[in-house]
């Protein structure tokens, strides 16, 4: 997934809690996130952007927690200080869990179980 592509679909999701998000959509979301906050530094506009931003940072982390195979309630170690700063960064460097977890498809589409194939109509 490329940059302009995961910020899309970030925006498209931005409430979306459901499923799983690759590293690659993580980590081009983190960029944009971080680049829009340091453009941002003028105080009103700051604010401004931290509340629009909120949802969309949230949801895309809670899909990169379900992709790696843990709740979506992991991010609250977030509030942590150091130590679950330490843990969240651990597991958002994961890789993907091969094959379907309880969260839905791996968004690599690597170990999915392939289609079912239809039988021959009689």
């Amino acid at each position: 997934m490329g940059f302009f592509h995961a910020i899309s679909y970030g925006f498209k999701h931005f409430a979306d809690f459901s499923g799983r998000a690759s590293r690659s959509e993580f980590w081009w979301w983190f960029l944009f996130a971080l680049i829009i906050g340091v453009l941002s530094l003028i105080p009103v506009i700051g604010w401004l952007v931290a509340i629009i931003m909120f949802l969309p940072n949230l949801s895309i982390q809670v899909r990169r927690l379900h992709d790696t195979g843990r709740s979506g309630w992991y991010w609250l170690l977030a509030f942590i200080p150091l130590i679950g700063f330490i843990c969240l960064l651990v597991f958002y460097l994961q890789d993907s869990k091969p094959g379907e977890n309880e969260y839905g498809p791996n968004p690599k589409g690597i170990g999915n179980a392939a289609p079912a194939a239809e039988a021959p109509a009689a």
